[in-house]
């Protein structure tokens, strides 16, 4: 009996992304198969979906009326929608495309497989939307894409009630794990060649707050300096609120923890911050990345930033460009404020005209390219050494150059050694050229050091393909600094 074949469409954050690597895990061990690149269909498609944008929804509607005549033209064939959308709109989803089979929700993920059977043989929609997880997402079956790096989820949920984002309503309150739990995930990942794990929470640095101890993150960092194996530690994404000195103290004294910070600003205005309901303000945030800057003097920082939030008068969005220029970012994710339908701030006064917006938002893009750039420029004659990445470079074949990942994370493209080099291997080079989101390095490489992780990647293509989740994950690490850019404003704050 040939088994039945699935596909994971993903959108949104990085929790989205992990939690699509737990629906495919579940998926393999109900025995169902990835269904090949360009194959004409799956027997199951599952969405899992963002709800964070204002169109979120008319995307997935679009998406689903677009498998509609597939379904209606391949007996058997099974749709299920799962994520934060699906939380929120529940039984709308069947009512506005009766035919969907299963929509699930963020705290049920694991109930998938047993929901499409049951839909199968009961020939109904099933809906099902727990109101508490149900189960910590890192105890169910995982297919994870890289042989080299992994996200760790070291929470669930978020206890901030920021304005402009739903993610709490639909995700919950903040839940920790066992410190031991998280650990023994890290050490097993090690032993299976994983070199590069990136630790996950919507807010991952107020970690500890489940057993009241401020300093628990810090120790959790520190702990994975201790782990024999485990080369390069990130985390994202923190929230100024939650971001003390012991913080910086551990990332500093932690050999294997990189110097690279994503700490999200959403607003330089200190009134602005206020509405967002922030409970920062400028000087506060400008404070933690001087601090950053004295212990790691070569820490890449990015950042978020939305313009446009309702009430933002042009002396405000000043004050955003102020702090851009101080805190001197290597990279920014920009993003247009829109309603967040269910939020607080969809219903404030003072919506800004959309034209607006744009120009406000051109101008930011603007400046924040001129920092990236000059910043990148003071990488050149550095030498770095690079991890190197699968799917990272999408000219690589054509110019005859691999790239991967610094310490700090910068995205490298460097000259193809002449020596075999696999992805999970390390390069050292020096860079010779900059351009605001990459850099260069044209000569020769200095040193090709064949690692674990190498090996763990040769292993796995030597071997028959296995099933698994197309999820357009960054392979090395955590999500890769792209250009400053409007997107999708779904990610951790």
């Amino acid at each position: 009996m040939t088994a039945k074949t699935y596909e994971l469409r993903t959108f949104g954050c990085q929790m989205n992304v992990h939690d699509s690597e737990r629906m495919a895990g579940l998926l393999e061990d109900a025995g169902y198969v990835r269904a090949p690149e360009g194959a004409d269909g799956a027997d199951v498609v599952v969405f899992n979906t963002c709800a964070v944008r204002e169109n979120a929804d008319n995307r997935l509607y679009g998406n689903l009326g677009q498998l509609a005549p597939r379904k209606a033209a391949r007996p058997g064939m099974q749709i299920a929608v799962g994520g934060c959308l699906a939380q929120k709109d529940r039984d709308t989803i069947v009512k506005k495309a009766p035919w969907v089979d299963v929509v699930f929700g963020t705290h049920n993920v694991g109930k998938l497989p047993v929901l499409l059977e049951r839909a199968r043989v009961r020939r109904e929609a099933q809906v099902e939307i727990a109101e508490s997880l149900e189960a910590f997402p890192s105890t169910l079956p995982t297919r994870r894409e890289s042989a080299y790096a992994a996200w760790v989820s070291v929470s669930v949920g978020c206890n901030n009630t920021c304005t402009f984002c739903i993610v709490p309503q639909l995700r919950g309150k903040e839940k920790d794990r066992r410190t031991g739990d998280i650990l023994a995930e890290i050490e097993a990942l090690v032993s299976e060649g994983v070199i590069e794990i990136t630790l996950l929470g919507q807010n991952v640095n107020a970690y500890g707050s489940d057993i009241g101890d401020r300093e628990a993150f810090g120790k959790l960092l520190r702990a994975c300096g201790e782990i024999e194996g485990l080369e390069r530690v990130r985390f994202t994404s923190p929230h100024p609120r939650d971001f003390t000195d012991d913080v910086i103290a551990a990332m500093a004294e932690t050999p294997n923890v990189m110097p690279q910070l994503h700490m999200p600003l959403q607003s330089g205005s200190s009134k602005v911050l206020k509405d967002m309901r922030r409970s920062y303000r400028q000087e506060r945030f400008l404070k933690i990345i001087e601090n950053v800057r004295v212990a790691m003097p070569q820490a890449a920082i990015s950042t978020d930033i939305i313009v446009g939030f309702p009430g933002e008068t042009e002396e405000d969005f000043q004050e955003t460009l102020h702090v851009v220029r101080e805190a001197r970012f290597a990279q920014a994710f920009t993003f247009q404020y829109s309603k967040r339908p269910g939020t607080p701030a969809a219903e404030m006064d003072g919506q800004i005209p959309k034209a607006v917006v744009q120009e406000r938002y051109e101008r930011l893009v603007a400046l924040q390219e001129e920092i990236s750039w000059a910043e990148n420029r003071a990488q050149v004659g550095r030498t770095l050494e690079v991890l190197v990445a699968e799917g990272e470079g999408r000219k690589d074949e054509a110019t005859r150059r691999l790239s991967g990942r610094a310490a700090d994370n910068r995205l490298v493209h460097f000259a193809r050694p002449e020596e075999p080099v696999r992805p999970g291997d390390m390069v050292s080079v020096e860079v010779t050229y900059a351009a605001p989101h990459h850099l260069l390095a044209e000569g020769p490489a200095l040193a090709v050091r064949r690692t674990r992780a190498g090996d763990a990647w040769e292993a796995r293509t030597a071997a028959p393909a296995p099933s698994g989740v197309m999820l357009g994950l960054p392979t090395v690490g955590a999500p890769a600094a792209q250009p400053a850019a409007q997107g999708d404003g779904c990610r951790a704050c």
